[in-house]
């Protein structure tokens, strides 16, 4: 029995400081402050806590208490109570702490804006545009120069989610954009500000402007379609190497090396120039790619199902030659919905190493529903993103008052965005091409180590061997090159290539 009242007593005293809590709260949801009533008066701690749970039961069973079991409202009220003492202690901390513990506020709190901002940018030395803790990217230097400038206020500079900020796409290592939208909350008080963040910005990523927007606009989910460029020499398309060939018959796979090209077969290759019958090949492929397909086979494997994998290409187009610094090149440009991870990489790749062996043009068509295999991903320095569009959106803002949310374009800025376009990302990727031979690097990769591409054949006759078997892994070389070509991804995401 001693023991009972002393446990009755434990509960009394816990409950007391509960109460005392409790009262401390505000009286009402208008939150008038009330007074806290005087702590009662301690019970004895010898009393029990229910008098009748000290009474024997009707069955004489002497000094066994009565078992009262607890109800469902009973524990929602102490687990209410727990938490509102727990708030309340981790309140106390807070205002405990010394005023140096938080920064303060330097300046006036100002309007934020829901706005769609416009840039461009080159991909160069940067791994990617989504920020990345420990990476340099164009996110995160965008960001940073934002806060710079005061169009991010310092409160919220620590995280660029408290500003909402979203981009329409996602561009991989080395990708660039002519054309970019960010969509955020941001301080437009200053009419100067669109300067003031370029000055924070390096000259190779710039700020068009920004336009105002509805609230709920999210660059992401608002944007009809992507439109994708990229840059290429027409010498890969060159028939295979007689010396790449050779290695890969006769020297085993780990022992492999890239052979070097010699300065007469680089002036070759700088001298070729596509035929009419190879450019109309070259566009007849890439326009298999257009309408709805799986393209299953142009991603990455992980996450990847027949359910996610369909997706509508509107168009791909291939430009007449063009000469630059001696070499033949050529633009393709390709307007979709929507694109996988590395799926316009895959595209183009796929398509040079077929006419390099004029393969018929139903294998395309065999992949999109075959068994997973690995197709080759090009390089991504030849890869921009021109333009996300937003034409349904702009359709609705058309009809409101103007002045109110403007249209997401980017014609007011085509002569910058032309001028950026042709000095920091075009006259990039033909002088990088020049200096590093990335392209002839990529064509003798695939040619040195063959064995996964095996189903690049004119009998479109898909051997097992090249069927990628999950858990399955396949031999790949090391080096540089080899990184070039390998698929070393993790998961299937839209807009990022």
């Amino acid at each position: 029995m001693d023991k009972l009242r002393t446990i009755a007593g434990s509960i009394a005293s816990s409950g007391r400081r509960i109460s005392g809590i409790l009262a401390a709260q505000p009286a009402n949801a208008a939150g008038e402050a009330s007074a806290q009533p005087a702590e009662p008066e301690a019970a004895p701690t010898n009393a029990p806590a229910d008098p009748k749970a000290a009474e024997p039961n009707a069955g004489g069973e002497g000094k066994k208490r009565k078992e009262h079991a607890q109800t469902s409202k009973e524990r929602r009220e102490y687990a209410r109570k727990r938490i509102m003492v727990r708030n309340q202690e981790r309140k106390q901390e807070e205002e405990e702490k010394q005023p140096g513990d938080r920064p303060e506020r330097t300046e006036p709190r100002l309007p934020k804006r829901k706005v769609a901002l416009m840039l461009g940018f080159c991909g160069t030395n940067y791994q990617g545009m989504q920020v990345n803790p420990n990476a340099r990217t164009i996110e995160g230097e965008l960001f940073k120069a934002m806060c710079a400038a005061g169009a991010v206020s310092a409160d919220n500079s620590t995280d660029q989610s408290k500003v909402n900020l979203q981009r329409a796409a996602r561009t991989d290592k080395g990708v660039h954009a002519a054309g970019q939208v960010v969509s955020l909350k941001m301080i437009i008080e200053d009419p100067e500000i669109v300067q003031k963040i370029n000055a924070h910005l390096p000259d190779q990523i710039r700020v068009w402007g920004y336009t105002r927007v509805m609230r709920s606009f999210n660059s992401k989910t608002m944007c009809d379609s992507r439109v994708y460029e990229y840059l290429l020499p027409t010498y890969v398309f060159m028939p295979p190497s007689e010396e790449c060939a050779r290695i890969a018959d006769t020297v085993d796979f780990a022992e492999r090396s890239l052979p070097e090209t010699s300065d007469e077969e680089l002036r070759e290759k700088r001298a070729f120039r596509a035929s009419p019958e190879l450019l109309q090949y070259v566009r007849d492929a890439f326009g298999v790619y257009k309408g709805t397909h799986d393209f299953r086979n142009f991603t990455v494997t992980k996450g990847c199902t027949a359910n996610n994998s369909k997706r509508f290409i509107h168009h791909f187009s291939v430009s007449d030659p063009m000469v630059i610094q001696g070499s033949e090149w050529l633009s393709l440009k390709v307007k979709g919905q929507s694109f996988m991870l590395h799926q316009i990489r895959k595209m183009v790749g796929l398509i040079i190493l077929m006419a390099r062996l004029n393969v018929p043009l139903k294998l395309i068509d065999i992949l999109f529903g075959s068994a997973r295999v690995n197709v080759p991903k090009a390089p991504g320095l030849g890869l921009l993103l021109e333009a996300p569009m937003f034409d349904g959106y702009n359709r609705r803002t058309s009809s409101q008052k103007e002045g109110t949310n403007g249209q997401v374009s980017f014609e007011p800025y085509r002569k910058e965005i032309d001028a950026f376009r042709q000095k920091y990302i075009y006259d990039n990727i033909v002088n990088t091409e020049v200096s590093e031979r990335v392209f002839d690097e990529w064509v003798k990769h695939t040619e040195v180590y063959p064995e996964q591409y095996r189903y690049i054949n004119k009998d479109c006759v898909i051997p097992e061997s090249t069927i990628v078997v999950p858990g399955v892994s396949q031999p790949r070389p090391g080096g540089t090159a080899g990184n070039q070509s390998a698929d070393s991804d993790s998961e299937v995401d839209n807009d990022d290539n």
